[in-house]
């Protein structure tokens, strides 16, 4: 149960399970979509009402069983209801998606300066900034942390609309604080306010946002000054995660709220399953928020590095995987012959003795009682009095130091199934090998009748960077074929940020440290680099569309360390740079036309078409510009997945770029290719003669499969003029075997 709450923080692993049940009487809970708002207020709520009442047929029974309305910044409401009248209420021409709520999950000193925008940059922003309110749907907000100190700050911006809700915590820089749960199904580990109760949010908030705090650590590691990307933002806290996770329903609301109380970008770090469009509440609210010209930044997921595991998909969404810095955190466990092995954990013990008494799983087995393996020192399989004050080497590493705190021992020694670059925090002294160095622990181990070692405090250490992370969920995505997800990268390996002293360093109840900062990996936390980053270029671009924007992150961004299975379906278009990104020369704009081609041309139903984009019966595809090329989509990349009957490549994208740049300005254009695609770009010189000017291009893409090969062919096509370097990332996926 435990490790379940530790996953909570550090992954966003979707829980499949959906709320259908197999009893046809049993009331489930669903959200009834019916796209952009067709009324407002009391209006809105009878209207649904009555929807329920044709569909259940009970007056009493139909309001009983309304949940909850959305009618603020979209339309829709939540009920539990029947299969049949599900079927009802589906087959309603002014509904789009009737869908069940399931549960989602939640998917610093260094990085900053590590990504280029320095003390000096972020303290030189601080009025352009101030005006900016980040929305976060998360797991609450901490309001003691030294991150969220509003010393200096000026009066709220004029435009916000936000409050905060049983929440004392609100200040000139947590401008709102709301929390959402609408079957009221709380825990005893949950606080039925915006308070952090897992530490979750706290860290996603202080990475983006958090003011300059001074001499931060964890217990002496990853010391320095913690700040956010931009902080001198505001932040506004929508709780939705609790301690059982993060409900479809309550995410969908607190995007209702956020878009209504005027935050100016809305970074969720969770998860869930890949659904149609208007079936996936994330790709939903981030809609109606690009409506309104909130760009929405998402977590890609943790399911690395499996390929098709990215989450958050939409194309108006920002979709964030997590690379690594130039810092790691290794722990070295010394052996009683003199010899070390190092291991990657977050041990922030120093050892009381010089040497342990040193056992494995196998030898501390418990031959009485039984219930699992001994050698990954499964919970009950130890024999207590083989494993008290004993350093104990496991041949498993996913809880194993909780389970040797409570039989008694002084230490574990973990080996991991795999080589990792994520560290994470033990509970007693720890740390967790690799695989190739198991063999010498084991041979000592059956070398003497006297085994020892002791495990040292980890150490930082410099590693090549940036990288993609092993954890980082990969592509293709599975709802849109021609679009390349994730989008971009940004650091979520081993952050420290603030954190919430209501829960422990690990999460583990019985751990009993408690600290102000603490160090996470996810994309969780890759997530609010990228939001930061965002509101950066925003700052100094108030007028720039959500599109525009992620634009410029997009084509300014870092090329990655590229290994053949992460490469681009991996890192997107690579990490985040804020300060090229501030100024991209051409950007690739996104208007709602445009979306509403994409829309027609995926084959989405014209009725529900109309109602999303705004309240209408139906729009009619034939009369806007129909989408053009493989994509059909403005996109900063170019990609499309190969039928699986394709032995040859032939692609053709359409793009248009703004100039934002210099107002007389000549862009030449160059392809490299490593790959053997043949690439054309027509025309191959772009000519501006003012700012906001646009030209067009062309890209055609053709090649030859080899029989074996690379699952991926890529090119890179660059605009460049004196200045600026535009980069635009092609990727063509071979078929893949069934």
């Amino acid at each position: 149960m435990f490790r379940n709450l530790l996953l909570l923080v550090f992954s966003l692993c979707l829980v499949t399970t959906l709320v259908h049940g197999s009893n046809d009487n049993e009331r489930k809970e669903y959200i009834i979509y019916m796209g952009g708002l067709q009324g407002a207020g009391t209006s809105a709520m009878v209207d649904h009402h009555n929807m329920l009442l044709t569909a259940i047929g009970d007056e009493e029974v139909a309001r009983e069983s309304k949940l909850y309305t959305y009618r603020k910044s979209f339309n829709g409401f939540v009920a539990k209801l029947l299969p049949n009248e599900v079927k009802r209420l589906s087959a309603e021409k002014r509904v789009v998606s009737v869908f069940p709520s399931t549960v989602r999950k939640l998917h610093t000193t260094r990085t900053w300066d590590f990504l280029g925008l320095s003390e000096t940059l972020s303290r030189e922003n601080a009025k352009r900034e101030s005006d900016i309110v980040i929305g976060l749907l998360d797991s609450g907000i901490w309001p003691e942390a030294p991150s969220f100190n509003d010393t200096g700050y000026g009066p709220v911006p004029i435009k916000w609309r936000g409050k905060c809700v049983n929440f004392t915590g609100c200040n000139r820089k947590v401008v709102g604080a709301k929390y959402f749960n609408l079957n009221q199904d709380y825990s005893d580990r949950d606080t039925p306010s915006p308070i952090d109760d897992t530490g979750h949010g706290t860290h996603t908030s202080s990475t983006a946002a958090g003011v300059f705090a001074k001499d931060a650590s964890l217990h002496g590691l990853g010391t320095g000054t913690a700040r956010g990307g931009v902080p001198s933002a505001r932040i506004a806290m929508y709780k939705v995660c609790w301690d059982s996770g993060c409900s479809d329903a309550d995410v969908l609301a607190a995007f209702d709220e956020a878009i209504a109380d005027g935050v100016d970008l809305i970074s969720a770090s969770m998860g869930g399953p890949s659904r149609s469009f208007f079936e996936d509440p994330i790709a939903i609210g981030s809609f109606h928020a690009m409506k309104k010209g909130i760009l929405t930044s998402c977590s890609a997921g943790n399911d690395g590095p499996a390929a098709s595991t990215v989450e958050n998909v939409a194309p108006w969404i920002m979709t964030v995987a997590a690379s690594g810095i130039d810092r790691q955190f290794r722990t070295l466990a010394t052996l009683g012959n003199g010899k070390y092995i190092s291991g990657i954990s977050i041990n922030t013990f120093s050892p009381e003795k010089k040497m342990y008494p040193l056992t494995s799983g196998a030898l501390a087995a418990n031959v009485s009682e039984r219930y699992g393996n001994a050698s990954a020192c499964d919970f009950g399989t130890l024999d207590q009095n083989e494993v008290m004050g004993k350093i104990v080497y496991c041949l498993g590493s996913n809880g194993q130091d909780y389970t040797i705190k409570r039989t008694g021992g002084a230490g574990a020694i973990m080996m991991l199934d795999s080589d990792t670059d994520t560290a994470y925090s033990t509970v007693i002294p720890g740390t967790s090998i690799f695989p190739r160095d198991s063999k010498l622990i084991e041979q000592y181990i059956s070398s003497t009748k006297n085994p020892q070692a002791v495990i040292q405090k980890t150490i930082t250490i410099n590693v090549s960077a940036p990288f993609v992370a092993s954890f980082s969920s990969r592509g293709p995505q599975i709802i849109s074929l021609n679009i390349l997800k994730p989008d971009i990268s940004a650091p979520g390996v081993n952050i420290l940020a603030a954190y919430s002293t209501l829960t422990t360093t690990t999460g583990y109840p019985n751990d009993d440290r408690h600290t102000v900062f603490n160090i996470i990996s996810g994309t969780s936390m890759a997530c609010p680099h990228a939001s930061a980053a965002a509101v950066y270029v925003k700052s100094f671009h108030p007028d720039w569309s959500p599109a525009a924007v992620k634009s410029a992150l997009m084509t300014t961004a870092t090329p990655m360390k590229i290994i053949e299975e992460d490469a681009e379906l991996g890192s997107g278009s690579g990490q985040i740079n804020p300060t090229q990104a501030v100024n991209p020369g051409l950007i690739y704009d996104i208007s709602m036309s445009d979306y509403i081609s994409f829309l027609c041309k995926e084959g989405y139903n014209h009725t529900a078409i109309g109602l999303i984009v705004g309240g209408t019966d139906k729009i009619d595809c034939s009369k806007f510009k129909p989408a053009q090329g493989t994509d059909g989509l403005n996109y900063p990349t170019m990609y499309t997945k190969l039928h699986s009957n394709s032995t040859s490549i032939s692609a053709t994208f359409y793009r248009t770029v703004t100039n934002v740049g210099y107002a007389m300005s000549v862009y030449t254009s160059k392809v490299t290719s490593l790959s053997g695609l043949l690439v054309k770009v027509i025309p191959e010189t772009l000519k501006f003669s003012k700012l906001n000017e646009s030209q067009s291009f062309t890209v055609e893409v053709k090649g030859s499969l080899e029989p074996t090969g690379s699952k991926q062919l890529s090119a890179l096509l660059e605009w460049s003029d004196s200045k600026y370097n535009v980069k635009s990332h092609i990727v063509i996926l071979r078929p893949l075997a069934d």
